[in-house]
């Protein structure tokens, strides 16, 4: 298995190199470049099956990097120091990330996947949902990538219905076609999905308000969504979705 390690601090590089030599045998090579265009070039030539891309270099951003492949046939994990609307962009669309100082058994976590989806080939796509992201493209247009071992689904926020947790999985439920269930807890998506309003009713689901028809005060208060469909509001939930549906 080939990986190459794009970042601009030598020293990084180096400790990156050494944790995998050490927790990722099966990683077999190993090469690195400094930048953007070195990147690029190294791409290029070596054809690795991963990449290890930081976000912030001297000659551009990974993004930038991004921008200029088509196709790319490997799987990325970019690497960050802490910045929050890059990670709220990284989970939407479900492209994973490390954070810097690497944790060795992040590290190993972050390959097995890579190499688990490593015929993956939806990565353009992703790296599409990524860049939407980050340049603050409106609410509606937005776009979740939703993933299990088998599927990748590029589902706009718009339309979600409500997601309901089933354990350790979420199930989506959409206007416009059947029930998704991907292999995250409902917390998860309530830390990416919050931002855009989106309302935890119940312990075991989360509403798109935009979805909201009314609110239904019989057995305890539900949510009567579009085309008819209901879902509960717990009790200790109950005030403040009425506060924000008071105020739509």
């Amino acid at each position: 298995m080939k990986l190459l390690i794009t970042d601009n601090e030598p020293g990084q590089r180096a400790a990156l190199r050494s944790l995998l030599q050490h927790y990722c045998p099966e990683i077999t090579e190993i090469e690195e470049a400094g930048g953007v265009q070195s990147g690029l070039v190294t791409i290029r030539s070596f054809r690795p099956d991963i990449l290890l891309l930081d976000v912030e270099m001297d000659d551009g951003s990974g993004f930038d990097l991004l921008n200029q492949l088509y196709n790319p046939g490997f799987q990325l994990i970019f690497i960050t120091a802490y910045n929050q609307y890059a990670i709220e962009a990284f989970k939407f669309s479900a492209i994973d990330y490390l954070l810097k100082p690497v944790d060795p058994e992040a590290l190993q976590k972050s390959i097995q996947k890579a190499m688990l989806n490593i015929r993956n080939s939806d990565l353009q796509q992703q790296v599409q949902v990524l860049l939407q992201q980050l340049s603050g493209v409106q609410n509606r247009e937005r776009k979740i990538v939703l993933k299990d071992i088998d599927n990748t689904w590029f589902v706009k926020v718009a339309d979600v219905l409500y997601c309901q947790a089933e354990g350790t999985y979420t199930r989506f439920h959409l206007q416009n076609g059947g029930p998704i269930l991907v292999s995250k807890n409902l917390k998860e998506y309530e830390e990416i999905l919050e931002p855009l309003g989106f309302l935890r009713t119940h312990h075991s689901f989360l509403a798109n308000p935009d979805k909201i028809k009314s609110f239904d005060k019989t057995h305890g208060g539900a949510l009567v969504l579009e085309g008819g469909l209901s879902i509960p509001v717990s009790q200790r939930k109950k005030d403040f979705v009425m506060q924000v549906l008071e105020k739509r």
